[in-house]
């Protein structure tokens, strides 16, 4: 029952945060924007595995005033050294040259130059009554904490990654902020309101640290999908709807085919489904015996005419689906009731990049791309994308590779030859001229404009930013559109293999957070409750809205003076300011993170609401996403939980685990599996799970590819990369956690 009980609190850790919901734009009121049970914050859409761990438990609350820190005072003006900001040095707590100019004025009035303060911090120096000392070097939060790390005692605070930071701490490097919760009144209702998050940073779980905190928390929403899968939704309706079939003057051949079905080939699978008008779900069958699997058909038919192969998918759609679709096939990927999955989508990709001259007037068109094909940090989402598409967990874990198996213990996906080979498949479709040629050829082709140049059909992002291109680049009034649709369909072994959906692509805790520097502020009270005292106003009321919006001067007023504000998720918040929404496009293209990280210094670390984004996130962009939310909401789309679930299987990873300094020390030996080895993040790193996307092994497919990555798995195990000692190490660390949690 104790158990039980503490499982019911974890669900509890709701923010007021989601994407994802039709609504509101610039103009909103203050009555404008409502939430209702298509967010997945204000829903019990959780996985069904594990619904009877649920009890009807109200949300945990958190104050509605910031609360006074009383016993935090220190000197009037102290300074704080704040080697502080996100990943650049564009993102920092000051202005750059190149962001200012000779001089930038924003919608509070004020003109900015390079070296001031941005915004948000000019009001924290003034509420807090301290001064800042900007002593960032725009570096990304490890190589920043690494820069500090023989010279601590120069900066008061300073950016890291959790993991680094934790570590640290656990050295004596950091102050622990646990020791002073009693002090932090407005931060400690944080956590006991979200107890998941106390759990996610918890550097020590045993002995006399246990429970330390060694850094500030950072959130860019939480318990809500993050990327998703997006798609020229006009295109596909191009291709599959209407009576009749397919014609066109001219298209090109597909490949000679490699991919081969991952899909059953024969019998039925049923699919449960939101309805099309999204008023709850439905099941509906792949019956696979009434024409077979699509990519089975295709393949035995060889390279064809683009406009057969639209055909060939088309009565595929009508036969399997008996109808279902009626003329309006393109839903089987971008309606309510969507429920592809890969095999469907390769053969759709194979009619995209065969019809070019059809959706974009050309001879060539791109199927899947990242962001930007030759930045790592943007390509590693196509493995991401992977795991998705073949039901594979760890690809999108919220700790390097890690995930929660049925049997309680921790697995890591690069042991696994399960995930090689569901790479080796993506490889298949690369071969195929499935995949971009910019992704699979970085040094010869410099493509990164694939939406802008109207080129490109697919890939899997975030909704806020990507969907602005309707806005920038796309003709909306002529149907053009670029959106968020269903996450696919696949099959996943959560204790009894089921086709169903599920994404591992889960907000919580991110990985970058802020601690405060133990030999900067060793000896001077006053620089360390300064500290403390900033970081407990971030997480109050008052602190989130300053985190996430800037000052009030870039919130929308009424007549009277007094901020408008909007429900979002059964919360009020603000409307942003006319001139603050025209600033984002003006100076953005209406990329809100950038934005506001750039020009008002807000969502650099602490709480990002994703109220701010929301509003700012395109009509398109809220018509897609609103899809996923209702699934997600009516409970077809299943995520990992913020609790110990009680199936284990869908139990969220934790950001950081209470390593000890030993354990520490042998995983960071183990260089072959860091980011500086084989599978890095960075923009200019290296990651093996990439290179076999787009190199294979070396060749090989089909039957050899499933020896191949047995050997693969096992060079990464046992084979001097150290896989097994990794996640022994972690697997001790998460044991403790565990019964930390327990003894609660």
């Amino acid at each position: 029952m104790k158990n039980k009980k503490l499982t019911a609190l974890m669900l509890t850790a709701v923010l007021a945060v989601s994407t994802m919901l039709p609504g509101c734009g610039s103009s909103s009121s203050s009555s404008s924007g409502s939430a209702d049970s298509s967010s997945p914050a204000s829903s019990s859409a959780s996985s069904s595995a594990s619904d009877s761990s649920k009890d009807s438990s109200s949300p945990a609350s958190q104050p509605t005033e910031t609360l006074p820190a009383d016993e935090l005072t220190y000197a009037s003006g102290t300074v704080l050294r704040m080697a502080c900001g996100y990943n650049s040095d564009k993102t920092g707590m000051s202005f750059t040259a190149d962001l200012a100019g000779e001089g930038i004025t924003l919608a509070d009035g004020k003109t900015y130059n390079s070296g001031d303060l941005k915004p948000t911090w000019q009001k924290v120096e003034s509420l807090l009554d301290i001064k800042i000392e900007d002593k960032y070097q725009g570096n990304k939060a490890a190589d920043e904490y690494k820069y500090w790390d023989a010279q601590l005692d120069q900066v008061d605070m300073l950016s890291g990654t959790a993991t680094l930071l934790s570590e640290n701490g656990q050295q004596g490097k950091l102050v622990n902020l646990a020791e002073y919760l009693d002090k932090m009144p407005n931060f400690k209702a944080y956590l006991e309101a979200n107890p998941i998050v106390r759990l996610s940073i918890t550097g020590a779980a045993a002995g006399p640290k246990a429970g330390a905190i060694y850094f500030s928390p950072y959130f860019d929403g939480v318990d809500d999908i993050e990327r998703m899968p997006l798609m020229r939704t006009d295109w596909v309706e191009k291709l599959l709807n209407g009576a009749g079939e397919f014609t066109a003057d001219k298209s090109n051949k597909t490949a000679a085919p490699v991919y081969t079905a991952f899909m059953p080939t024969s019998g039925s699978i049923d699919v449960e489904v939101v309805k099309a008008d999204g008023s709850a779900t439905e099941t509906i069958k792949k019956n696979y015996d009434a024409y077979g699997n699509i990519v089975d058909k295709m393949n035995a038919a060889g390279s064809m005419d683009g406009v057969a192969a639209v055909n060939m998918l088309r009565e595929y759609i009508d036969k399997t689906y008996d109808g279902y679709y009626g003329e309006k096939r393109a839903d089987l990927f971008i309606g309510q009731n969507a429920a592809w999955d890969v095999d469907e989508l390769v053969a759709l990709l194979r009619c995209v990049v065969a019809n070019p001259q059809t959706l974009n007037g050309t001879d060539s068109v791109q199927g899947l791309h990242s962001r930007e094909d030759n930045n790592n940090q943007r390509r590693v989402d196509m493995f991401r994308f992977a795991g998705t598409l073949f039901g594979i967990r760890g690809l999108e874990s919220r700790l390097d590779y890690l995930y929660v198996g049925t049997d309680g213990a921790l697995h890591d996906a690069r042991n696994e030859a399960a995930t090689y080979e569901a790479l080796s498949k993506m490889h298949d479709m690369a071969t195929e001229g499935l995949i971009s040629e910019a992704f699979i050829n970085t040094e010869e082709v410099k493509t990164e404009k694939y939406l802008a140049d109207d080129n490109g059909f697919m890939h899997y992002d975030y909704n806020q930013t990507q969907t602005a291109y309707n806005a920038t680049v796309l003709d909306n009034a002529a149907g053009e559109k670029y959106m968020a649709v269903m996450v696919p369909v696949s099959r996943w072994n959560d204790g009894s293999e089921k086709y169903m959906r599920f994404t591992e692509s889960w907000r919580s805790v991110k990985t970058d957070g802020w601690g405060i520097s133990a030999a900067g502020v060793e000896g001077n009270q006053d620089k360390l409750y300064a500290c403390l005292k900033l970081i407990d106003y971030a997480y109050s009321p008052d602190g989130q809205v300053l985190m996430s919006y800037g000052p009030d001067e870039f919130v929308k007023h009424d007549a009277s003076g007094k901020v408008e504000t909007f429900d979002f998720n059964g919360k009020q918040w603000p409307v942003i300011s006319e001139k603050s929404y025209d600033d984002l496009w003006k100076l953005q293209n209406g990329n809100y993170t950038n934005y506001a990280r750039y020009y008002i210094g807000s969502t650099l670390s602490f709480v990002k609401s994703q109220a701010f984004e929301y509003q700012c996130t395109h009509e398109v962009g809220k018509e897609g996403a609103g899809y996923i939310s209702k699934a997600i909401a009516l409970g077809t789309i299943k995520h990992p939980e913020l609790a110990l679930a009680e199936n284990s299987w869908y139990t969220s990873i934790p950001t950081v685990l209470p390593q000890e300094v030993a354990e520490a020390n042998a995983i960071n030996e183990l260089t072959q599996l860091s980011n500086k080895g084989q599978f890095g993040s960075a923009k200019e790193e290296v990651n093996l799970f990439v290179d076999i996307i787009c190199k294979g092994f070396g060749g090989e497919s089909g039957s050899d590819a499933a020896s191949t990555a047995e050997k693969v798995s096992k060079t990464v195990d046992e084979g001097g990369w150290g896989g097994s000692t990794y996640l022994a190490r972690r697997n001790d660390a998460w044991k403790r956690l565990v019964a930390f949690y327990k003894s609660l």
